[in-house]
C-alpha cells in the first residue's frame, strides 16, 4: 500500500518537473450569473414588456370570463330562483368554466413558447459576448455562479457582460 503512494506521489513530481510551465501556470478565471446577465439586458426587458403588451387583450378576455363566472354563482345564490332558472345558470356556468381553461392553457402555452425562443436567442448571443469578454480580460475559463461554491466577487464579470451585450446588441 505504501509503495502505491509513493509511486503516486512520485508521478506527481515527475508531471511538475517535465511540464513546468503547467505547474507555475496561472489560471484567470472570470464568473458570471448567467441567468442574472440575460435578464438585465436591454432586449430582454423590451421582449418582456413587448410581451405583456401581446398578450394584454387575451389576458383581459380571461378574466371578463372569470368575472362571469363569478356573477353566474352569484346569481346560483338567489334563493328566488326556478330549477329551470338554476339548470340554465349552471350551463352557462360550465360552458364559461371550460372556456376558460381552454384560454388559459392556450394562452400559457404560447406565453412558454415565445418566452423560450427569447430565452434560447439571447442566451446564444450572450455566450458569444461572454466568450468575446473573455478573451478581451485574458480570462481562462468563465464559471456560472450557480454551481460555483465560492468566488471573490472581484472576479464576477456579469455586470460587464450585461454592459457588453448591450453595446454589442442594442435594442431599437
Amino acid at each position: 500500500m505504501s509503495c502505491f503512494r509513493n509511486l503516486s506521489a512520485l508521478v506527481v513530481c515527475a508531471a511538475g518537473l517535465i511540464c513546468p510551465s503547467l505547474a507555475s501556470a496561472q489560471l484567470k478565471v472570470g464568473v458570471i450569473n448567467f441567468q442574472r446577465a440575460i435578464l438585465e439586458t436591454d432586449e430582454i426587458k423590451k421582449a418582456s414588456a413587448d410581451m405583456q403588451a401581446k398578450y394584454k387583450p387575451r389576458q383581459d378576455g380571461l378574466e371578463q370570463l372569470q368575472k362571469q363566472m363569478a356573477d353566474l354563482q352569484a346569481q346560483l345564490q338567489n334563493p328566488k330562483i326556478t330549477p329551470q332558472q338554476q339548470e340554465e345558470l349552471n350551463a352557462r356556468g360550465q360552458k364559461a368554466q371550460r372556456d376558460a381553461q381552454r384560454l388559459n392553457d392556450d394562452l400559457q402555452a404560447d406565453v412558454e413558447r415565445d418566452r423560450q425562443a427569447i430565452l434560447q436567442h439571447a442566451g446564444a448571443q450572450m455566450t458569444e459576448v461572454v466568450r468575446k469578454l473573455a478573451t478581451d480580460q485574458g480570462l481562462d475559463v468563465v464559471v456560472d455562479v450557480s454551481s460555483t461554491v465560492f468566488f471573490k466577487p472581484a472576479l464576477e464579470v456579469t455586470d460587464a457582460a450585461v454592459a457588453a451585450y448591450d453595446k454589442t446588441y442594442p435594442v431599437k
